[in-house]
């Protein structure tokens, strides 16, 4: 099955389709033929954990139990979360500009990210926030952030990075944001309590057929997230977000995804970015 690997566990092509039916049918997640190897890598783990010989023992496990907490942990292994502060800078421009053009309106703005991985995206936009009302006082804001990983969800909510994964922002941002770790944490850097208390992080199936009492949002990033599904799940995720965006609002879309023959619900308004139709 996996050409080249010497497997030390039992994997067989029947294996890899029972992981693509089932990570289909939880999450909406659509596995092609080329993601065989990472499966094996990244499910090993579990499989290897729990003292099991086989993948097929693994899965079988899974079958018997619907709310088996190991749910959770396959979800987790089979998730890729690719991300980095400012990735993607164009959007953040159009954020702060969208939110410039707000500010008189008399409630909160309210940006929502829907895909927040290990917290990189979420904490550009609450650095965002937080330029702005400096300059635009007062300037109310609630900021959500949500993934279906539990694991990146901790890490996202920690705020802490290797002092690499800050290295392309600017040294007055970093001064004015991080903290440096000192002693055991030397090396690392975490955002100030301030920025990490402005961002609520909540665990979301975006592929639920009902969706939590989110409210209307301003702006949403859905960034790079549409790509892992198939097109009939990605046309429902964007009705559910077209029912959650504020008339004026903004969605934010990755730079490899297109929903013009998906939805007749948005509209293009900029690189990468839509309005509601």
């Amino acid at each position: 099955m996996l050409a080249g690997l010497e497997l030390d566990i039992t994997f067989t092509p029947e294996d890899f389709r029972r992981i693509r039916d089932m990570v289909y049918q939880r999450v909406g997640i659509a596995l092609n033929d080329s993601k065989t190897h990472m499966a094996y890598a990244r499910l090993a783990k579990r499989v290897r954990a729990l003292s099991l010989k086989s993948f097929a023992e693994y899965l079988d496990r899974l079958d018997q139990d619907a709310l088996s907490e190991e749910w959770q942990n396959f979800i987790n292994a089979l998730t890729t979360n690719l991300t980095s502060f400012f990735r993607e800078p164009h959007h953040f421009d159009m954020l702060r500009a969208h939110a410039e053009r707000w500010r008189k309106r008399g409630r909160p703005y309210r940006v929502w990210s829907a895909a927040s991985s290990t917290g990189e995206e979420p904490y550009s936009i609450a650095i965002t926030m937080a330029e702005l009302a400096e300059s635009l006082r007062p300037f109310p804001c609630e900021l959500l952030a949500s993934d279906i990983d539990t694991h990146v969800l901790q890490q996202a909510m920690r705020g802490v990075y290797l002092r690499e994964r800050v290295s392309q922002l600017p040294e007055p941002q970093l001064r004015r944001f991080f903290d440096k770790g000192v002693g055991a944490n030397e090396g690392k850097v975490r955002l100030k309590k301030r920025v990490r208390e402005a961002m609520t992080f909540f665990q979301m199936n975006l592929v639920a057929e009902e969706w939590p009492p989110l409210g209307e949002f301003d702006v949403i990033f859905c960034r790079n997230v549409l790509i892992y599904f198939d097109k009939p799940t990605q046309a429902a995720i964007l009705n559910h977000m077209a029912r959650h965006l504020a008339p004026d609002g903004l969605l934010l879309l990755g730079h490899s995804e297109n929903i013009l023959h998906l939805s007749d619900a948005f509209v293009p308004c900029g690189k990468t970015s839509y309005r509601l139709a």
